[in-house]
């Protein structure tokens, strides 16, 4: 019974730190999804480390815009017709799930010819500092090419609070099992 009682203290401490490592970005930072502000996606998403578990978050009009996910052909060549997902909500938060590329555009017409796509590249995590991984190159969504040397994350102190709280909360789990 006290092992129950236990577990449950446990899953309160990891629902109440929020032990959810991923981190989330706002495409196009304050300028959001839009063909105002000349905003260069491709370099707003070459400045970030995408990993699995990180949201990626379109805040748009929806009058006037639209997020779709899209082969990577589709993306090079601005076709929208045949999307993988559409999302109409003008805050659309979008959850990575697996590596590679994740291809992104407004399929209103001329949106994406005028710049507004974005490829999301997502790559493992590494907790030791080194140089970028280098992966094998592919235009599939599942084989990610290597990330641009200068590619930083601008949410690390968030996953390292919450990374934190995980250790913490296990510890009171391991030390209220074994009565420390």
């Amino acid at each position: 019974m006290a092992f129950a009682k236990n577990f449950v203290s446990f899953l309160l401490m990891t629902t109440i730190f929020g032990v959810s490592l991923g981190a989330v970005y706002e495409v196009g930072d304050s300028a959001g999804w839009s063909t105002m502000g000349n905003v260069d996606y491709n370099k707003w998403a070459s400045s970030k480390n995408f990993h699995v578990g990180d949201k990626i978050v379109f805040n748009y009009n929806n009058q006037f815009h639209n997020v779709k996910q899209v082969s990577h052909q589709d993306f090079q060549s601005c076709n929208a017709t045949s999307s993988i997902a559409v999302y109409t909500s003008g805050s659309d938060s979008i959850t990575l799930k697996s590596l590679g590329h994740y291809y992104f555009l407004c399929g209103v017409p001329g949106h994406c010819e005028a710049g507004q796509k974005v490829d999301i590249m997502v790559t493992p995590v590494s907790f030791r500092p080194s140089a970028s991984p280098n992966y094998a190159s592919s235009p599939s969504r599942s084989s990610p090419l290597t990330p641009p040397s200068h590619a930083t994350n601008t949410a690390p102190s968030h996953q390292c609070f919450q990374l934190w709280s995980a250790f913490v909360s296990l510890a009171i789990f391991v030390g209220a099992c074994f009565g420390y």
